[in-house]
């Protein structure tokens, strides 16, 4: 099993979730990040304009090859964890197209970061360093907080509970 922790920045109107990037952070330190060439950037809103275009770079890839390029990164038992998660996992599985149709082995769900920390009392999160608004940097800050929350707060007994009860 291989823990990954992501994020995605998109686009969404109530209705559809357009995934304009990923970003990636492996447990063994590997990154991943990507920009979809697919993504609709005419219908940004003003947020998104000031927040998160300005840390795109421009270099857009194929969603079908982003899609191979995951299965390759996160390989056949991924264990996958994101801040405030429900868009994100949407924005993941749909580049598989419908949730049946996600790779063998993988998980039908993400466990959330934010659920666990209110799990534990809602502690204060580390402040993210980082550039916010960009899936790599954030994913990064998200395996950040995790690490805080096993080490500060969950403890090497809760931590082994949680692998245990995740781990198919």
């Amino acid at each position: 099993m291989m823990r990954i922790w992501f994020d995605t920045e998109f686009i969404e109107d109530g209705k559809t979730i357009d995934l304009v990037s990923i970003g990636m952070a492996r447990e063994d330190g590997a990154t991943y990040y990507a920009e979809c060439a697919e993504a609709d950037l005419s219908r940004c809103d003003d947020w998104f304009t000031e927040n998160v275009i300005p840390h795109l770079t421009g270099i857009r890839a194929p969603r079908r090859q982003i899609a191979a390029d995951i299965v390759a990164f996160a390989g056949t038992k991924p264990e996958f964890w994101a801040y405030y998660s429900d868009y994100d996992w949407v924005c993941l599985c749909q580049l598989y197209g419908r949730m049946i149709d996600l790779p063998d082995g993988w998980p039908m769900f993400c466990l959330d970061l934010k659920q666990m920390a209110v799990a534990f009392g809602s502690p204060k999160l580390p402040e993210q360093a980082s550039v916010e608004h960009n899936a790599l940097t954030d994913a990064v800050w998200t395996r950040e907080a995790w690490d805080f929350l096993h080490a500060k707060t969950a403890g090497p007994a809760i931590a082994a509970a949680i692998t245990k009860a995740t781990t198919p």
